[in-house]
């Protein structure tokens, strides 16, 4: 009997008209809230300019609210900037070429960007906010007029998607915490590289050193381009100018110097002698794109900081040619390079390791080893050879005239010393022509980092210049000259340009041009 009431009051409830209606309006909030999480994910994305930077920004639908911003290859910065359901994110992961030349064309430009950059931000989270209220809104009312087709049911989504919209932005302009950026939480390589990063906040007060002298920067940048009338023994016309650069690490500021350089230079190709990035993790792929854009052929070798994808990355580029263990001709100029043995994207400084000068133990003499019997059976003369590490060096000597190197992220300039009879034993018997003349001098370049050592450089309470060198070579291969090339770290504004021409000694590496806001005056080493 008990149950027989219980069924009865059950369906005497359900067929109750306020049921009936709690039920409609629970679908109709249904639809609507699934309306706005639609329109919301598809809709709700918008294409600021920030600076240089295109900046893709999007809101979605969150728990804990918040602000992400991306910064390719090197990972993501997340903030606690407010509360609410809606979660910011943010890429900036793309710039504008046409830009980035007119504020490094104006130098004016620079400081005006910094100061309309807040007002961009600004104007481009209201554009959003709009953006994703009327996507809500739309979705809401489109789904819901497939479901329902009732303009009441429909109209009643639509308003239901606008307080429930409106609301949730509204509560994330109240909640909004400005000093949030001062606290970021790091994920991707930051968070697993703090031998890089390093103190946080010392690298963030020399960042904000190095943007308010930026404009300064770039302005001495362009003073590059008058020294060349300046520079002593100007190399003829059929001379071979290589642009020499390493150890870029990841610095973006990089590309900008070298395309400036390859065009005031009329350079004819680069040569990158390895860890052009930091960790040769996948989302660094990215960061090698730019070699596409240089306009002159690429000629790269692998660093002790560069994987195997690295290498695989910089091969697709369409004007990049990668040499391990191998050779290649440019503009008659013939060249061998051989990347790193050795894969240590830690950056722990350990000690040597026993027998590291014993070519039968050391795997960098047994590449540079490798590379110099590569050499020794071209079919053709070898005029400059390319390893990361100058350990490598060695085995090269009186095999090449030139070695190029970096690694050390300091400039040298030496010959090496003769090769040894135990280096000489383990190498093939030359031939009689070969022993009848004079033994070849070997000259040693070793270029510092033209990042910069990439973020160490903000590490250090002297920074790190970007440097690279401008190479000059005859018809028969020679080198005649070159132009030691550096911009001033983060923090500087300066600009050193010294042309070393090449004699019977190694050439001074001390002692250069600074270019500082007067008309350079180039001093020749000889």
């Amino acid at each position: 009997m008990t149950l027989t009431k219980t069924k009865d009051l059950v369906g005497r409830v359900r067929r109750h008209p306020w049921t009936r209606r709690l039920g409609v309006w629970a679908a109709v909030l249904l639809v609507s809230l699934t309306g706005v999480v639609v329109g919301t994910m598809l809709l709700a994305h918008s294409e600021i300019a920030v600076g240089p930077f295109r900046a893709d920004m999007s809101i979605s639908p969150s728990v804990q609210g918040g602000t992400e911003i991306d910064i390719p290859p090197l990972g993501s910065l997340h903030l606690d900037s407010h509360d609410g359901p809606i979660h910011l994110k943010v890429n900036l992961g793309s710039l504008d070429q046409q830009r980035t030349e007119a504020l490094i064309d104006d130098p004016t430009a620079i400081s005006a960007a910094g100061q309309s950059a807040v007002d961009d931000v600004t104007q481009g989270v209201l554009k959003l906010s709009l953006r994703a209220l009327g996507a809500a809104i739309v979705c809401s009312l489109l789904l819901s007029a497939l479901i329902f087709r009732n303009i009441r049911r429909v109209a009643s989504a639509g308003l239901i998607s606008l307080v429930v919209t409106g609301g949730s932005l509204g509560l994330a302009a109240g909640t909004i915490r400005p000093d949030s950026i001062s606290e970021p939480r790091y994920e991707g390589l930051l968070v697993n590289a703090p031998a890089v990063v390093g103190d946080a906040r010392r690298i963030a007060d020399n960042y904000g050193r190095y943007a308010d002298q930026l404009a300064e920067l770039v302005s001495n940048v362009s003073r590059i381009y008058t020294t060349v009338s300046s520079l002593p023994v100007q190399p003829s016309g059929n001379t071979t100018r290589i642009l020499h650069v390493s150890d870029l690490h990841l610095n973006p500021a990089s590309w900008s110097v070298i395309k400036t350089v390859v065009k005031q230079w009329d350079i004819d190709a680069i040569i990158d002698t390895g860890d052009i990035v930091d960790w040769g993790s996948s989302p660094e792929t990215s960061y090698v794109n730019t070699i596409a854009t240089v306009g002159v052929p690429y000629i790269y070798i692998r660093g002790n900081h560069d994987s195997a994808a690295i290498q695989a990355a910089v091969a697709r580029q369409k004007n990049a040619k990668v040499l391990d263990n191998s050779i290649i001709t440019i503009n008659g100029l013939t060249i061998a390079g051989i990347g790193d043995p050795e894969f240590t994207p830690d950056k722990s400084e350990t000690q040597a390791p026993a027998g590291a000068d014993d070519l039968g133990t050391s795997p960098l003499l047994a590449a540079g080893d490798e590379l110099a019997a590569t050499i020794r059976a071209a079919k053709t003369k070898v005029g400059v050879a390319l390893v990361h590490d100058p350990a490598m060096a060695p085995p090269l000597s009186g095999t090449v005239p030139l070695v190029l190197a970096g690694h050390t992220h300091q400039r040298s300039v030496s010959l090496l010393p003769p090769p040894s009879e135990s280096t000489a034993s383990a190498s093939p018997a030359p031939s009689p022509s070969a022993a009848a003349t004079a033994p070849m001098q070997t000259r040693l370049l070793v270029e510092g980092s033209t990042g910069g050592a990439g973020l160490r450089g903000l590490e250090k309470k002297e920074p790190t210049p970007l440097a690279m060198s401008v190479l000059y070579f005859d018809e028969n291969q020679s080198l005649k000259a070159y132009d030691d090339i550096r911009l001033g770290g983060t923090g500087q504004s300066n600009v050193e340009v010294q042309r070393n021409v090449i004699g019977t000694s190694p050439e001074p590496t001390t002692n250069p041009s600074v270019v500082n806001g007067v008309t350079p005056g180039i001093t020749p080493s000889r």
